[in-house]
């Protein structure tokens, strides 16, 4: 949120983080550091569903292994709030997934959007036929240790991880885009890679980071890339007799 362009106070002020006792609050005796950061003055014991039609949040994450925590009235509520709200239930295995992709997409009345931390089958509503995504770090982290790797990154920043999810999102075409998915086809992974790799690089370079690289590699760094990626084609072996 600050990439756009949020001071530090409203990008804090926007997440509602709530555990096992309720939102996290000033009052709480037992929150670690990264958890007292998010504590808020107000909303004492609320739980997710009055969270979510106090504040009207727009976006859902679930990182609980806590199956089926996500009720229907709570993503009722979230499509109530906006007209795409998006649904992330990220814990694994599937049993402890917080809701199902069919759940979702039946209590937002497919209008969500939905990606999940195990896989679900595509699911079929009103003639319409909806791709949950697997939210999967394969999606980044290859190309993130390639354009590193290759420029010689001094160290990997936390512009680098935005810039390689911002080349994710780029990467999805306009099909995708209506089918509901997230991220794009696992068969595309090579190239989504390599666009990463690209967009790491350039913002190692302008960070001043790089240590392998040249000026003239640069002005080319799409094909300068292409041309380090291993490509796993071999000559047919022949017999000899």
């Amino acid at each position: 949120m600050i990439e756009q362009g949020y001071d530090d106070e409203t990008a804090r002020g926007a997440f509602f983080i709530a555990d096992e006792h309720g939102l996290l609050t000033k009052d709480r005796t037992d929150l670690n550091e990264e958890q007292a950061f998010f504590a808020r003055d107000e909303g004492v014991g609320m739980g997710l569903e009055e969270i979510a039609a106090t504040y009207k949040p727009t976006i859902l994450l679930g990182l609980t292994a806590c199956g089926g925590l996500f009720k229907e009235n709570l993503i009722r509520t979230m499509a109530s709030n906006c007209d795409k709200p998006i649904i992330f239930p990220l814990s694994n295995p599937t049993s402890s997934a917080e809701c199902t992709a069919e759940q979702a997409y039946e209590w937002s009345n497919g209008t969500c959007v939905f990606a999940s931390g195990s896989p679900f089958d595509p699911v079929e509503r009103n003639g319409k036929t909806y791709y949950p995504t697997q939210c999967n770090n394969m999606f980044i982290f290859p190309g993130l240790g390639l354009g590193a790797t290759l420029c010689g990154s001094k160290r990997v920043t936390d512009r680098m991880l935005y810039q390689s999810a911002v080349a994710l999102a780029n990467f999805l075409t306009e099909e995708e885009l209506a089918e509901g998915k997230v991220f794009p086809r696992v068969k595309d992974i090579r190239s989504v890679s390599h666009d990463v790799a690209c967009a790491v690089i350039r913002e190692a370079w302008d960070a001043g980071l790089t240590t392998k690289m040249t000026k003239k590699e640069m002005e080319s760094v799409e094909e300068w890339v292409s041309s380090k990626m291993y490509n796993p084609v071999y000559v047919p072996l022949t017999e000899r007799w």
